[in-house]
């Protein structure tokens, strides 16, 4: 096996203290702040030393090549954005923090019923004029540090691109068409006279839609499960990861982490690269 050290404040040091338990045919340095140590043996001491001091860790086949991939999916809110847009949308209302506890609760997959916190989180939010859409995607929404790597390598390689979202289609529509993503997954706010109704449209997307959906792209696209990856950070994401060859808990939940096949938790989103060869 391959395992791949990696995060903001890798040294070497670390590096050597890891391979005395993991005891790598070969150590390879793939950037400043990344390794690759081939032919390593699974240790215990390797979780505790990297989560000790910091460091992203993931154990993954000797040969699997990024280009090798024909499908990327990834989360919106907290992934490929800084942000919970549900979360800021209720800041223009003044019921933020309400909103934000209810997120976390669902992220954490403490809530049982996703549509139904979706409802109430949305139903929040009626009466709020349709410019706050606007003015969260110009304002407040930043990309998490590393996509536009990760989405530039992805198009060099031919590899699709789809962002899934329990959030809203003004954003995810505005990201494809800003990063030049393949395909796209959310929800619908309903808006009337130019206000938000407090409703949705539509089927919502929740864990089992954005599962469906990498299945069936998956198979549009004639893909082994091991050509495909599957980012998330929270509970309504396992579904959909569990469907990918590669699953990536990025800065997640600890249910995510739990079940994820390795967790990008100090790193940016280039950091998916890193894994691959």
């Amino acid at each position: 096996m391959n395992l791949i050290l990696q995060g903001p404040t890798l040294q070497r040091t670390d590096v050597d203290a890891v391979a005395d338990g993991a005891r790598p045919t070969v150590v390879e340095q793939i950037s400043e702040r990344a390794f690759r140590l081939r032919g390593a043996t699974r240790h215990d001491s390797v979780a505790k030393l990297c989560e000790a001091r910091r460091i992203d860790y993931a154990w993954i086949e000797e040969g699997s090549r990024f280009a090798d991939l024909k499908l990327l999916a990834m989360d919106m809110d907290s992934t490929l954005i800084t942000i919970e847009c549900i979360d800021e949308l209720g800041a223009y209302a003044g019921k933020k923090a309400e909103i934000a506890a209810i997120t976390e609760a669902a992220m954490r997959g403490e809530i049982a019923d996703y549509k139904e916190s979706l409802r109430q989180r949305v139903a929040l939010l009626a009466g709020q004029p349709e410019s706050i859409l606007e003015d969260l995607y110009t304002k407040k929404l930043r990309l998490t540090p590393g996509a536009e790597l990760l989405v530039t390598a992805c198009k060099k390689h031919s590899v699709r691109l789809l962002l899934v979202s329990g959030g809203f289609t003004h954003i995810t529509e505005r990201l494809k068409a800003r990063l030049g993503l393949d395909y796209t997954l959310s929800n619908a706010l309903e808006t009337k006279g130019g206000r938000l109704t407090g409703n949705l449209l539509g089927d919502i997307v929740d864990a089992q839609g954005k599962a469906d959906k990498f299945v069936s792209l998956r198979e549009e696209l004639k893909a082994e499960k091991k050509q495909t990856v599957a980012i998330g950070d929270g509970a309504n994401d396992l579904k959909m990861m569990a469907e990918a060859g590669l699953s990536v808990a990025f800065h997640a939940k600890p249910v995510v982490r739990a079940q994820a096949s390795c967790a990008l938790t100090y790193s940016g989103l280039d950091g998916v690269l890193n894994i691959f060869e």
